[in-house]
């Protein structure tokens, strides 16, 4: 079926890899990302960043709609400058986004924010839940907040929470509780949203830090009411990043059943995809095919990210 491309919209995620302004902040760790710092972070080096997402996001799901996303989620942003910094760049200047942020107690200083076009999208309520947990000594550990924004998308009430779960930088198994508790917090978001929703329409954008076959995902996230087109994917084993020659699907979209079943609902769920085009991949060496970083270790390669997008593509009767 040939499809109109005037009524296709497209939701995405990008993990944009420590999307560092170059100025000091005294309250988190991101001396790195300074001009003194360990990585060199120059204000050319930061200016070509904001080049690179930029161009990706200007590009995502532009095959089959006729727009540039109509709502991204971002992870790894350090502030509102950055975002300020990327929606004012001449990729996408003229695409009238507006975004969504609130700073996280992450000590890297890194957040989620939201990113969506004015004239397709209305935010109507945010609300941030912090996610913490207890170490191995008792202290308590911090991780970025999920972000929950709802909104009329062309008019229909959604509502999209926006995930960057703790890492497996301890170890997958040390640190599977850790994005259990998310998983749970998760759903404690979804439980308000239906307080006041009694069949809300709700789109989960995640870098969850596990692949959709992994036990927080599986048990934890997915319901009954859920459908999540990423397991699919992986399945075949395509993924979004690799780890020691590995591909992982780390970054998902998970959509209410609604989207593919209800009659009522005004945008059906077409597909979804890893945006993962030639010229974001690494073109040699033992990394070859995998996404052109900005960094590798401490050595500076001015690629994009070290996740690649995922999209999914809605069609509005």
């Amino acid at each position: 079926m040939k499809l109109n491309k005037e009524n296709v919209f497209t939701i995405a995620l990008y993990n944009v890899e420590n999307f560092f302004d170059t100025v000091d902040d005294p309250l988190t760790n991101d001396e790195a990302y300074t001009p003194k710092g360990k990585l060199r972070w120059s204000e050319s080096r930061y200016r070509k960043k904001v080049k690179n997402i930029s161009s990706v996001i200007a590009q995502i799901g532009k095959n089959r709609s006729k727009y540039t996303p109509a709502i991204i989620g971002l992870v790894e942003v350090e502030n509102t400058k950055v975002l300020e910094d990327l929606i004012h760049h001449k990729n996408l200047r003229d695409e009238g986004y507006s975004f969504v942020h609130k700073s996280s107690r992450d000590n890297r200083g890194i957040d989620v924010a939201l990113l969506y076009r004015n004239d397709v999208f209305e935010v109507l309520h945010t609300k941030n839940y912090p996610i913490h947990y207890e170490e191995d000594d008792g202290e308590r550990g911090f991780s970025r907040d999920i972000l929950v924004v709802s909104g009329r998308l062309n008019g229909e009430l959604v509502h999209i929470i926006t995930n960057h779960w703790p890492s497996r930088r301890e170890g997958e198994e040390k640190s599977d509780f850790k994005r259990i508790e998310a998983a749970k917090l998760l759903h404690y978001a979804i439980a308000e949203i239906k307080e006041g929703d009694s069949d809300p329409k709700i789109i989960i954008l995640g870098d969850f830090n596990d692949n959709p076959n992994d036990e927080s995902i599986k048990d934890y996230v997915m319901t009954e009411e859920f459908y999540n087109p990423m397991e699919e994917l992986y399945s075949k084993g395509i993924g979004s990043l690799t780890f020691q020659r590995k591909w992982h699907l780390f970054d998902q979209i998970i959509v209410s059943k609604s989207f593919l079943t209800n009659s009522d609902t005004d945008h059906t769920f077409l597909e979804a995809k890893v945006f993962n085009k030639k010229w974001l991949r690494t073109h040699k060496g033992k990394r070859k095919g995998s996404p052109f970083r900005t960094y590798i270790g401490r050595w500076y390669k001015g690629g994009y990210s070290d996740h690649f997008p995922v999209y999914m593509n809605l069609y509005r009767k």
